[in-house]
């Protein structure tokens, strides 16, 4: 019956995101037991992933007395540090960090990431290129092979307003796809950054040397920066579906 096929597709429905989420819990909880140290200076990201890594972060600082600073990646971020009890710092405090743990929407085989979908790809870049290490955490839906595979939202390019349409025009002559201005939710209009900016994601409808395209398309004037994360992950924690954390290193070339 219908009905029944429709409460079956519902009670799927929430133990995929129950699995999900367990997923996130087990990377962030694998990332800051494996990399956070006494007296560090961290970076933290932004996303539904990262708040389970700082509930575990303001755990150990409790059990075991860490001192610890926090530079966060957003107003999100900084809200996560203040309300777990964390101290937080910046980076003209802290231009130089120990670890950023951060999330990403996918992960390639070359441990090159696509960020950006929650809006602060600018910060993230900035506070992942200060760390010694970069230490990204996910769960199992966002590995894998090529960019596009599982994540369908495009490549996020944080762009001056002036210079969306032009910028917009360029990306489409110059390396196909489409991109599209982000839209609110709860406002009308565009999507506006932290930063004052807005959005635009890139629909790409070939794979692409990303490194090559991720410089090209930072040298379009107006462009702040891309969700192209290349060859800055120096580890990924997946969470897996049966419960495990499966770890990826950069690959040696």
């Amino acid at each position: 019956r219908s009905s029944d096929l429709v409460e079956y597709r519902r009670v799927l429905s929430v133990l995929c995101s129950r699995m999900a989420e367990e997923a996130k819990r087990k990377a962030g909880y694998a990332a800051v037991d494996h990399h956070v140290k006494n007296n560090q200076a961290i970076g933290i990201g932004s996303g539904s992933t990262i708040v389970y890594a700082v509930n575990r972060l303001a755990e150990r600082v409790k059990q075991e007395g860490l001192n610890v600073v926090c530079v966060p990646t957003s107003f999100q971020a900084r809200q996560l540090i203040l309300q777990n009890g964390l101290t937080l710092t910046d980076l003209d405090r802290h231009p130089e960090l120990d670890v950023t743990i951060d999330g990403a929407d996918e992960v390639d085989s070359e441990l090159s990431l696509i960020k950006g979908g929650g809006g602060c790809l600018t910060q993230e870049k900035v506070v992942a290129g200060c760390a010694k290490s970069f230490i990204v955490i996910a769960d199992y839906r966002k590995d894998s092979r090529n960019f596009g595979d599982q994540w369908k939202k495009g490549i996020p390019i944080e762009v001056i307003p002036m210079a969306y349409v032009p910028v917009t025009k360029t990306l489409a002559s110059r390396f196909g796809g489409v991109a599209e201005l982000r839209m609110a939710v709860s406002k009308a209009g565009p999507v506006v950054t932290d930063n004052g900016n807005f959005l635009l994601d890139w629909k790409f409808d070939k794979v692409h040397n990303w490194s090559t395209v991720n410089t090209a398309i930072k040298m379009m004037p107006g462009v702040v920066d891309t969700g192209l994360f290349i060859g800055m992950a120096e580890k990924v924690y997946f969470g897996m579906e049966d419960g495990s954390v499966a770890v990826r290193e950069k690959p040696v070339h």
